[in-house]
């Protein structure tokens, strides 16, 4: 096995368990390993340190797999795969719907594979796993029963690891699904779909939200396929207003409230929702519980300066068209923003609008997410309950 040597000190990071070594951290490489192949990781003075995929054309050139010097790929993936299986079950025993594999917080970087009933759909961000992308299909057909097994990869993340951005089909087809997240239907199109179909990772918040709409007026902002708003449905609102700048998306929400049966006054509307709020705001308009929740902001550091702003304008104008005693439910997805600045955010808003804000309830991304401590990369989702003062 070829091996990679790191820098001086340049093992920290790994020895208290992080997963990714960066080109720049790599002293030099030991024989010619081709891209996708296990490597040995040393240390400068060449004591072992673990297994990982090798890839030359990637910024994170080595992904750490195994600590074991000798490492059976089918064996570690099966154990990995049904150990992550068994957890989704124990957290979310009625539902055959969740994200199975979260990449590096499920020991298996640069995969996710997101299961739909027996479908699965898969973001292969790794050459490693590319390379070895058959034994993960026979691993899901053997040992799951999975009848579809296809990707719906992100060519941006695709093109950084060096790889071909075209999708491929590796079992069955890419056919519509019905799902249900433990309360609600969604019916899902891979075809024309965001990520891998869903957003799995705001079930548990949905969950949540839903429990203050009993009886009022609510507006589900960047609706998407109308999770929170239906869920708001669900729990017996008096009325849900699904905001999104896609048509398509309004034309999912729509269907899936359909597909319920819910009886709420409803109505869904194409916007940009910055415009639909300050429409709102000089109405008079106001709701009993606003829920935002838009896609990222900050797709890098550089421009976290910029979605700083943009977060607390959106904030305020949500603020604005919130009735007295009422709950705001707001979120964001972008990694770079850290905990304590959105709070800052949520703060700087209210301020703005001369109030006080109290966060009645935070929270990540779903049980099916989990947190790898070693690896702050591994949280991203921030979501919050405010009420104001």
């Amino acid at each position: 096995m070829n091996s990679v040597i790191l820098g001086k000190n340049e093992d920290r990071r790994i020895k208290k368990g992080h997963l990714w070594i960066f080109s720049n951290e790599i002293k030099s490489v030991e024989g010619s390993p081709e891209n996708g192949e296990l490597v040995r990781i040393l240390d400068a003075k060449r004591n072992y340190l673990g297994t990982g995929f090798y890839n030359k054309n990637s910024l994170i050139s080595v992904r750490f797999i195994s600590k074991q010097k000798e490492v059976d790929l089918t064996q570690l993936f099966k154990s990995r795969i049904l150990n992550a299986f068994a957890y989704r079950k124990k957290v979310y025993p009625n539902r055959e719907s969740f994200r199975l594999i979260f990449s590096e917080s499920d020991l298996i970087p640069g995969l996710i594979i997101d299961k739909y009933n027996n479908s699965y759909a898969l973001q292969v961000y790794s050459a490693g796993i590319e390379k070895n992308i058959n034994v993960i299909v026979d691993i899901l057909k053997k040992e799951l029963g999975a009848k579809n097994i296809f990707t719906k990869n992100e060519e941006y993340f695709r093109r950084l690891e060096g790889l071909p951005v075209e999708d491929y089909v590796y079992a069955g087809e890419m056919e519509k699904e019905i799902i249900d997240d433990g309360s609600i239907k969604y019916e899902i199109d891979f075809s024309d779909s965001h990520k891998t179909g869903f957003y799995f990772d705001q079930c548990d918040n949905r969950q949540y939200a839903g429990r203050f709409c009993n009886g009022f007026e609510a507006l589900d902002c960047f609706c998407n396929s109308g999770g929170f708003g239906l869920h708001a449905a669900y729990n017996k609102c008096k009325s849900i207003t699904f905001v999104d700048s896609s048509a398509r998306e309004i034309e999912r929400a729509e269907h899936n409230f359909k597909l319920n049966s819910f009886a709420a006054e409803s109505s869904f509307i194409v916007d940009d929702v910055f415009d639909f709020l300050n429409k709102k705001i000089e109405e008079g308009k106001k709701y009993d519980v606003v829920i935002i929740d838009p896609p990222a902001f900050a797709k890098n550091k550089k421009n976290l300066p910029a979605a700083i702003k943009g977060y607390e304008k959106l904030n305020g104008l949500a603020m604005n068209v919130l009735k007295d005693g009422g709950v705001l439910f707001t979120s964001s997805c972008s990694y770079h923003l850290r905990d304590y600045e959105f709070i800052n955010v949520i703060n700087n808003a209210a301020n703005k609008n001369g109030r006080y804000a109290r966060i009645i309830y935070f929270n990540h991304a779903s049980l099916d997410h989990p947190r790898l401590t070693s690896m702050e990369e591994t949280v991203y989702l921030k979501f919050a309950g405010v009420i104001l003062a």
